[in-house]
């Protein structure tokens, strides 16, 4: 019984893998692609213990392709490319039979290493599958994302962990040999964190230590064993996802106690300042925006100085600039805005712009009329002429419409002494 509980239960077929039903129950996209055997490159985005391997190893065996593993702790782009040589050696090019690559936390890669995968998967060398507990869209090159389906795994809920513990009973040689009563659940599912894999090593640590004869599990006997604390936050698990939001709608809701108690739980689970620190970014422009400019600028300053600071000291700055957002008017004038002016350009395309708004750098140009309507505006009282800066076919539109926060009234006043209603602000 030298093998893991976890790897001695490891399902092998589609139809024992418990969890993730909108990828793997009868109508998910992941069963419906093995059915037709039209995989495509794919990466797994989930937290630590939720199948992100297991299913890996299904797809490859369920539609039949030669399956490599690989590892981005200890490989390098010279292990990637003699796995790809080997990979392009089993499989044909371009069949429903492309070898699948599996690369394991596939965040630690490099940006050199990533690219090493890019003509295997763009050429049909290899079928790539990677796992990542980090948001591939930070951690994973553009080139190469673009490449593949992000499929995002979640964690175990409550039920799937106790079917998951009733499976292990059942099927593993060695349990079944026990006699084990589950007196008690919540001490082992609160513990796990929603990590399967955990759930079974603490639960293999429990049965092990109760010695020869019945094992009665119970939340004393658990917690008595396991001499940790409960993960209150995992930067790789579910609560990484949960806390996170809990801070930016404590920061938007301008509750500054909210704010410092969810940023403490972060710092205290080791959370990567750097991660923190882009949030707060986003919410000074998302939330708060025009309401108070100097947000942004105090947030891409706490960006750049705890990159210099580091842990601990860096707790205290982003502490600084968390309150500041959480104690700042809020407006989201500025999303909005950039919202409608987006969908302006997906509804009527690349409209021609005015003449009159051209660049007109040569003489042919400008006899073309490029330019020549426009009116420079410092030329005029007050450094203003009205003039139709849109393209003729939305002529009027209205994207940005003022918040209600004292700067952005200041905003409208300006606007409307110089529009005379042309626009709703």
């Amino acid at each position: 019984m030298n093998e893991p509980l976890a790897e001695r239960v490891r399902p092998r077929r589609l139809s024992d893998y418990i969890s993730q039903g909108h990828l793997v129950g009868p109508e998910g996209s992941l069963t419906r692609q093995i059915q037709t055997g039209t995989i495509p490159s794919l990466i797994f985005w989930g937290p630590p213990g939720t199948g992100k391997t297991t299913l890996a190893q299904i797809i490859a065996q369920e539609s039949g392709r030669p399956f490599y593993t690989l590892s981005a702790i200890n490989s390098g782009v010279k292990d990637v490319r003699e796995v790809i040589d080997k990979a392009k050696q089993s499989g044909g090019l371009f069949t429903t039979k492309n070898p699948i690559l599996f690369i394991d936390e596939i965040h630690r890669f490099s940006k050199s290493q990533q690219d090493s995968l890019l003509a295997a998967v763009e050429k049909g060398w290899v079928t790539l599958i990677g796992a990542t507990t980090e948001n591939p869209s930070f951690e994973v090159i553009p080139a190469l994302l673009s490449r593949c389906q992000v499929y995002t795994l979640e964690s175990f809920g409550k039920e799937d962990l106790l079917s998951l513990l009733n499976r292990a009973m059942q099927e593993d040689e060695w349990l079944r040999s026990r006699e084990i009563e589950l007196a008690e659940t919540e001490a082992l599912l609160r513990l796990s964190g929603g990590d399967g894999r955990k759930l079974l090593n603490i639960f293999e640590l429990v049965v092990s230590a109760a010695g020869e004869g019945p094992v009665c599990i119970t939340n004393k006997r658990v917690t008595e064993l396991v001499q940790q604390s409960p993960a209150r936050y995992d930067k790789a698990g579910e609560q990484h996802y949960d806390i996170i939001s809990a801070f930016i709608k404590s920061i938007r809701g301008s509750d500054p106690n909210a704010t410092v108690y969810w940023l403490a739980r972060m710092i205290e689970g080791g959370e990567d300042v750097k991660f923190i620190a882009r949030r707060l970014l986003i919410a000074a422009s998302e939330d708060i925006g025009l309401a108070n400019p100097t947000a942004l600028v105090l947030a891409s300053a706490t960006f750049q100085a705890v990159q210099v600071i580091g842990y601990p000291e860096a707790r205290i700055i982003l502490s600084q600039c968390a309150l500041y957002l959480a104690t700042s008017p809020k407006s989201n004038s500025g999303y909005e805005a950039i919202k409608k002016a987006q969908q302006e350009v997906q509804n009527s395309g690349d409209l021609p712009v005015p003449l009159a708004l051209r660049n007109a750098p040569t003489q042919l140009m400008k006899d073309l009329g490029y330019g020549e309507a426009y009116a420079y505006a410092h030329d005029h009282p007050g450094n203003f002429v009205a003039m139709e800066y849109l393209p003729e076919a939305i002529a009027g539109s209205s994207f940005y419409t003022c918040g209600k926060n004292g700067r952005e009234a200041a905003i409208a006043d300006f606007l409307k002494a110089r529009w005379k209603g042309k626009y709703d602000l």
